[in-house]
C-alpha cells in the first residue's frame, strides 16, 4: 500500500518545441533510508531551473529512519517546489520504486522525467544540462556519466574496484548491445515520458539492475540514448549494491537481450518483428526447399503463410508466378507476390486465392493452426493435377525442448522450436502420420540441423565449420533428437482401388471392375 501526500504544481503556458507546449518537468527522487540528505539534495536544485518544475515526486520506498517525515517537512517549507511525497509501506526494491515513479510521471501528464537520488551522489546542478537535449527533440533518454572526462571518477571519490567493475561491464554490454556508451551504470538519467510509456516495463526487475533493462529496452525500440559529463562525487552515503551479484545480474541481462534478438526468450525485454526472415544458411529449411525447386520449370506456386514474401521475392527471381496468403502483411509484402490474399489461416484458405497450383509450400505454417489436418486438405485441393506440395515443421523431439521440459524449464520463446505463436507441436512420427492421413505420400524427407547462424556462430571460420560439422554428424546419426526442421516434398496420394472379377454372360471372359477403397 502506498500513501500520498501531494502540492499541486502551478499551470504554466504551452510553448512550441518538440512536445507542442512548454515541457512539462518532474524530477523522481528515489530514497531510501536518506533522512539525513534528502534536504539538502532538494536545497541544491538551482533557483532558476525551479520553476521550470511542474513536479517534484518523492518516493520513499520504506524507508526505516525519518526519510518520510523528512519529506513531508520539506514540502511544507519549500513553497517555491510543487512536491509530492509518497510513502511506500513495503520495499519496492531500486527498480521497482522508480517504475512506481513514471507511472507516476505518466499519470501526471509529464513530458520529461529525471531521476535524482536522494544521498545527492548525483549533482542537482546538473539538472538543466541532462534535460536539455529532451527538450530540444534530440534524445529518448539522456545519462549522465562519469566516464567521459577521463581520469575525473576517481578524482571524485570513486573506489578502484568500482571503477574497474564499471569500465570493465560497461565494455561488455556495449559489446553485447551493439551500443557505444561511455557508462552504463549511473543513476543519474532523464527520460522523455512518452517513450517511458511505449516500454512494456512490467517484466523487468526491481533490483539494481532495473537500470541495464531499461537501457536494453530503450536500445531494442531503436530509441536515442545521449549522454552528458557529470561531476563524480562519492561520500559517506550507504551503498545498498551487493557488487558481485549486480554483476551477475547484469550479465544475465546482457545474455538474455542477445537470446531475445536470436527469437529465444519470450520478449520480457526486446521483442522480433512480426515478419519472420527468411532462413538462408546451410542447410537450412528455406535453403532446402529452394534446392527441391532447382530444376523445376516456371510454375504457378501457392506460398501458405507467406509472411512478409521474402521467400516468395527469391522464387519470383526464378521466373515462377506466386500468390501468397497470411494474416500479416508487411510494407513490402505486395511488391514481393505476384497475388496476396491477407487472410487468418485458422479459417482455411481463402477463395479469393483461387487453384490450379503447380506447387504449394507450407513452410513453418501447419504448427501455427489448430485444424492443421483440414488446412493440408485445403492446399491439397487447390493443386493441379500433379502438383506437389513442400512442407517444413519444426521438431518438437529436438534435444533442446526435450532438455526444457526435463529440467522444468518449459517456457516459450519468440522464434525456432518453442515459437509462442505455434499451437501444435510435431516429431517426426505425428508429422508422417499426419500426411497420410490426409491423402499425402512423401516423395523426399530431409532433416536440418541448428540454425547455426542464428545462434551466434554467424561469422565464416573454424568455430562456425566445427559447429557445424558436429551438428551435422548427430543429425545423420539421430534425426529424431537432433534434427532441428523437418523439410517434405509430398504429393497427393493416387487414390487406391479393389479389383472384382465376375464371369461375362458367356461365362467364358471374366470382366474386372475397379472401384474406389475408402480410407481408414
Amino acid at each position: 500500500m502506498t500513501d500520498t501526500v501531494r502540492s499541486l504544481p502551478d499551470q504554466r503556458s504551452a510553448t512550441a518545441g518538440p512536445f507542442g507546449r512548454e515541457p512539462r518537468i518532474g524530477i523522481l527522487v528515489v530514497a531510501y533510508n536518506a533522512a539525513t540528505t534528502l534536504a539538502q539534495t532538494l536545497d541544491r536544485i538551482p533557483e532558476p531551473f525551479r520553476e521550470r518544475i511542474s513536479e517534484v515526486f518523492v518516493c520513499d520506498d520504506a524507508s526505516q529512519d525519518g526519510t518520510y517525515r523528512v519529506g513531508l517537512e520539506y514540502q511544507q517549507l519549500a513553497t517555491d517546489l510543487p512536491v509530492t511525497v509518497v510513502h511506500h509501506q513495503t520495499n519496492l526494491g531500486y527498480g521497482g520504486n522508480q517504475k512506481a515513479g513514471y507511472r507516476l510521471a505518466i499519470e501526471h501528464d509529464l513530458d520529461i522525467v529525471v531521476l535524482l537520488h536522494a544521498d545527492g551522489q548525483y549533482a542537482p546542478e546538473c539538472l538543466p544540462d541532462i534535460v536539455g537535449p529532451l527538450e530540444r527533440g534530440e534524445a529518448d533518454a539522456v545519462f549522465g556519466s562519469r566516464m567521459m572526462v577521463k581520469g575525473s571518477a576517481r578524482a571524485g571519490g570513486m573506489p578502484a574496484y568500482k571503477f574497474v567493475g564499471n569500465r570493465i561491464l560497461t565494455t561488455v554490454e556495449n559489446k553485447a548491445l551493439g551500443s557505444q556508451l561511455s557508462e552504463f551504470h549511473s543513476g543519474y538519467r532523464a527520460y522523455n515520458v512518452h517513450t517511458l510509456a511505449d516500454l512494456d516495463l512490467s517484466g523487468t526487475s526491481d533490483g539494481f539492475n532495473f537500470d541495464t533493462q531499461i537501457i536494453i529496452a530503450l536500445l531494442g525500440r531503436g530509441k536515442t540514448i545521449v549522454e552528458i559529463p557529470i561531476p563524480t562525487y562519492y561520500g559517506d552515503e550507504i551503498c545498498y549494491v551487493n557488487g558481485l551479484r549486480y554483476a551477475a545480474d547484469v550479465l544475465s541481462d546482457v545474455a538474455t537481450y542477445r537470446l531475445a534478438t536470436m527469437g529465444f526468450t519470450s520478449g520480457e525485454l526486446v521483442q522480433v518483428g512480426d515478419e519472420y526472415g527468411i532462413k538462408e544458411s546451410e542447410g537450412s529449411s528455406h535453403r532446402i526447399i529452394l534446392e527441391l525447386l532447382a530444376d523445376a520449370p516456371p510454375a504457378r506456386i501457392l506460398d501458405v503463410g507467406c509472411s512478409g514474401g521474402l521467400l516468395a521475392s527469391q522464387l519470383r527471381e526464378r521466373g515462377h508466378h506466386v500468390s501468397g496468403v497470411d494474416l500479416f502483411e508487411g510494407p513490402e509484402t505486395t511488391e514481393r507476390l505476384d497475388v496476396f490474399v491477407q487472410a487468418n489461416l485458422e479459417d482455411g484458405l481463402p477463395d479469393e486465392i483461387g487453384g490450379g497450383f503447380d506447387i504449394a509450400i507450407a513452410a513453418d505454417v501447419l504448427e501455427h493452426v489448430r485444424n492443421s489436418d483440414m488446412l493440408l486438405q485445403q492446399i491439397g485441393a487447390r493443386l493441379a493435377p500433379g502438383g506437389r506440395v513442400l512442407i517444413s515443421l519444426p521438431n518438437f523431439g529436438h534435444w533442446y525442448p526435450r532438455l526444457r521440459t526435463l529440467f522444468g524449464a518449459f517456457d516459450y520463446d519468440q522464434r525456432g522450436i518453442l515459437d509462442k505463436t505455434h499451437v501444435r507441436f510435431f516429431t517426426r512420427r505425428s508429422l508422417l502420420k499426419m500426411i497420410r492421413k490426409n491423402g499425402f505420400e512423401v516423395v523426399t524427407m530431409r532433416v536440418t540441423g541448428l540454425p547455426i547462424d542464428v545462434v551466434g556462430a554467424s561469422r565464416p571460420g573454424l568455430l562456425r565449420r566445427a559447429v557445424a560439422a558436429i551438428d551435422g554428424v548427430l543429425v545423420r546419426l539421430r534425426p529424431t533428437l537432433f534434427g532441428y526442421q523437418f523439410v517434405l516434398d509430398v504429393r497427393p496420394r493416387a487414390p487406391r482401388t479393389s479389383v472384382t472379377y465376375r464371369r461375362s454372360d458367356d461365362r467364358s471372359a471374366p470382366t474386372r471392375i475397379d472401384h474406389p477403397t475408402p480410407e481408414l
